[in-house]
């Protein structure tokens, strides 16, 4: 039996961004009692507590997990910048030490959360340009995968024998801006808009995508399901090509229009232009959860137009 998120406290480590305020907003609409752990404030106003935390060293925020029902880890550098060598060990490092200080932090206090449900990466397959990966299918290799097994391998290492272990390998979020931005939607809908939103190099790449309304209910899921246990992807079940994802993107935003971007364009205007890696629009992969359609997880939004259009709805809808 499921049971309810009233009155329960729930930690959320890493949730000043995008992703974070959308599940701490999702959670206490529910009843819980949200603390974030993060190293500055979030910009975004809601009914949650927050405490300081810097990702690497314990500290008084470590009491917050003594009688907590639930540990959510989201910590670590966004992937959205130049693979510079400084940039690449700090993606690492940011997911590696936060989760191994959490660790440390569970083993300090008398009654740590009965559950941590851990964020990974659907990255960790690759780029393969066809195969549709479960949570089967074979890890790839490069910085994404790498790091994501760490990520794991360090989850592994920190959770305590005693709680239930929940890993979710998330793919391309599609969300709302609630104060703290929307992630790459505050990229691509704009691009989408001046009529820039066509075919990226090949155009065949795998957009795997999950609206942040189903992403939410799969952390809820974890926390509360006694059930839920192991590894996940959690990727709406119907991924697409690049082009199908921004003709639908286009059609959101009422711009017929795309111009194509050839791969050398990518190449050149990504870093120059959007401070970015050019590989994460010219790569990407097509994943669904073989274990969510086992168990019955039904989403609620698991086709992409209807996705763009509940975005396009006033909040609260």
């Amino acid at each position: 039996m499921v049971s309810s998120l009233s009155a329960q406290k729930i930690i959320i480590a890493g949730g000043s961004g995008f992703l974070g305020i959308s599940l701490a907003s999702h959670l206490a609409e529910r009843g819980a009692s949200v603390v974030i752990l993060s190293r500055s404030e979030p910009k975004a106003k809601g009914a949650w507590q927050h405490r300081v935390w810097d990702g690497r060293t314990t500290g008084d925020w470590q009491d917050e997990l003594n009688g907590a029902a639930g540990l959510i880890n989201l910590a670590g550098r966004s992937v959205n910048c130049i693979k510079t060598p400084d940039h690449r060990d700090e993606i690492l490092r940011s997911r590696v030490e936060s989760t191994r200080v959490l660790g440390q932090a569970l083993r300090s206090v008398d009654s740590p959360p009965p559950v941590w449900v851990q964020m990974s990466t659907a990255h960790i397959y690759g780029d393969p340009p066809q195969a549709l990966c479960t949570e089967d299918s074979a890890e790839g290799y490069g910085l994404a995968p790498d790091v994501a097994r760490a990520w794991e391998a360090a989850y592994a290492g920190s959770v305590l024998p005693s709680q239930r272990q929940v890993i979710l390998r998330t793919s391309f979020v599609l969300g709302r801006d609630r104060g703290a931005g929307a992630g790459a939607m505050d990229t691509l809908r704009p691009l989408a808009r001046f009529g820039l939103g066509g075919r990226v190099g090949s155009g065949t790449q795998g957009m795997s995508w999950i609206h942040e309304r189903d992403l939410n209910r799969l952390f809820e899921r974890g926390l509360t399901n006694p059930d839920m246990q192991g590894m996940y992807i959690a990727s709406a079940p119907h991924p697409v090509s690049q082009v199908e994802f921004n003709r639908e993107l286009r059609r959101s935003v009422g711009m017929p229009l795309g111009l194509p971007a050839y791969s050398w364009m990518v190449r050149i205007g990504a870093p120059l232009l959007l401070r970015t890696d050019p590989e994460l629009a010219l790569y990407g992969r097509y994943v669904r959860s073989r274990r969510l359609e086992e168990e019955g997880f039904e989403f609620e939004l698991p086709g992409l137009r209807e996705a763009f259009e509940e975005l396009q709805q006033p909040a609260g809808r």
